[in-house]
């Protein structure tokens, strides 16, 4: 089964459900990450089943970006994965709140 490719989101087309022990994340990534999946997992059980976002195009007050949007996730820390086999990063969340993060450069798009 084939997925449908997504276009850009604009200004208020993403909701968050955030609020008591519940946060987001904005991960930002370079523009050739268009289209990938990435997963995150809880660092306290890092072989659990993940949660994945989409990187697409985000148009938000005439400028252009690309991130992967988690609207929901619980209070906690997190792994950030490279393809499932190699962890990039770690990341904090923290609930009613919505935490930005950065692809590392170092770890490349690919």
């Amino acid at each position: 089964m084939t997925e449908p490719t997504l276009g850009p989101s604009h200004a208020g087309s993403v909701v968050l459900d955030i609020g008591g022990d519940t946060g987001a994340l904005i991960l930002h990534t370079p523009a050739d990450m268009l289209g990938r999946e990435i997963d995150v997992t809880p660092a306290s059980a890092p072989g659990a089943h993940g949660t994945h976002s989409l990187v697409r195009e985000r148009r938000v007050s005439g400028t252009t970006t690309y991130a992967a949007v988690y609207p929901a996730l619980a209070a906690g820390d997190y792994i950030i994965w490279h393809r499932l086999a190699s962890p990039v990063g770690t990341v904090t969340i923290t609930g009613g709140h919505v935490t930005h993060h950065h692809w590392p450069a170092a770890s490349g798009a690919g």
